[in-house]
């Protein structure tokens, strides 16, 4: 009897050094470095096991022992829930390092420009486009993105946010219209909050069209809040804005990129030369300065502006009619020299 419990904790020593011998293995290991010498760029998808990622990474040349790994994992009862997408592993870096990155959620972010100006139709084809977007709403009609983002019974143009947008890979286009919408209804709501008293606007959504209009007048910032000035003094007045950009929505594929006059005077919904107000939605997206502009406009007395023809984007303006016509001959004259 005596024998057999010496040699019974023999067993359970030997087994115990083994056991510790292993551990302490598998714990050097997971500090040396891998076999990559350049960067791995690795994918991983979503609901994939922690077996079939680690054996993706070991396929991709930057794990020598994915079995090994996983086991560690096991043994020291970590929880390791790699978040989808790309993964860059460092070149050399250790299994540890791997894990730390995988666990961390660590992902290649991909991203987005959607751009102040355009209209919702060109952002979509932006977003239907992005190589690295999951799309679930390519090709549906406009409503059924309002429908998606929960926003049935709105009208799309002029609701996003134009911003670069920063993402893992296999995000969903979904996703993108909403965070865009819900950064625009930020903006504007802060905008109105903060419109300075007495203007001639209804309601936010009325600021946003006008703003839409500042947007697609002028490309310089320090011209902003002055076009807005113009176009809430023709408001006050009942005058109509007379604005081109709102004739050339209102036109929509008939637009070949020359505005006659006929265009001018061919009543739509959008043509401010025919009617007076505001059009009825936005024209396109405006950015946060177009926004902040048409609550806070600068009102200088001005009624008209022209291009310069200085070719810098700049415009004249003018609390007159001759004065107008006077800046318009000049620009004109400038053109004939070019």
């Amino acid at each position: 009897m005596r024998k057999r419990r010496v040699a019974a904790l023999l067993v359970f020593a030997a087994l115990a050094a083994a056991v510790a011998g292993g551990a302490l293995w598998l714990d050097r290991a997971m500090d040396a470095p891998g076999p990559h010498v350049s960067d791995v760029r690795v994918h991983v998808y979503p609901g994939r096991s922690l077996r079939a990622t680690l054996q993706a990474i070991a396929s991709a040349g930057a794990l020598r022992d994915p079995r090994a790994v996983e086991w560690y994992v096991r043994l020291t009862g970590q929880h390791v829930a790699a978040k989808a997408g790309n993964y860059d592993l460092p070149a050399r870096a250790t299994p540890r390092a791997i894990l730390e990155q995988l666990h961390a959620g660590r992902v290649v972010l991909e991203q987005l420009t959607i751009v102040e100006g355009w209209t919702f139709a060109e952002m979509r084809r932006a977003v239907d486009a992005h190589p690295y977007l999951r799309h679930t709403l390519k090709d549906a009609p406009a409503a059924a993105i309002m429908q998606a983002i929960g926003h049935p019974d709105q009208n799309p143009e002029g609701r996003f946010f134009p911003d670069t947008y920063r993402f893992a890979d296999g995000t969903t286009d979904l996703e993108i219209y909403r965070l865009a919408y819900g950064l625009l209804e930020r903006t504007l709501a802060a905008a109105w909050a903060a419109r300075r008293a007495g203007l001639p606007l209804r309601s936010a959504d009325e600021a946003l069209t006008l703003a839409s209009i500042v947007e697609k007048e002028t490309a310089l910032a320090s011209e902003r809040p002055l076009i807005a000035g113009v176009f809430v003094a023709r408001l006050r007045k009942g005058m109509r804005l007379q604005t081109d950009p709102t004739v050339i929505y209102g036109l929509g594929a008939r637009f070949d990129g020359d505005l006659r006059r006929r265009d001018l005077t061919t009543d739509t919904p959008y043509n401010t030369y025919t009617r007076t107000g505001l059009p009825p939605t936005p024209i396109a997206l405006p950015g946060r300065a177009s926004i902040f502009a048409a609550v806070q406009p600068d009102e200088t007395g001005a009624l008209y502006f022209v291009a310069s023809g200085k070719g810098d984007g700049s415009h004249v303006f003018s609390k007159t009619l001759a004065e107008h016509n006077a800046a318009v001959a000049r620009y004109l004259a400038r053109l004939r020299r070019r």
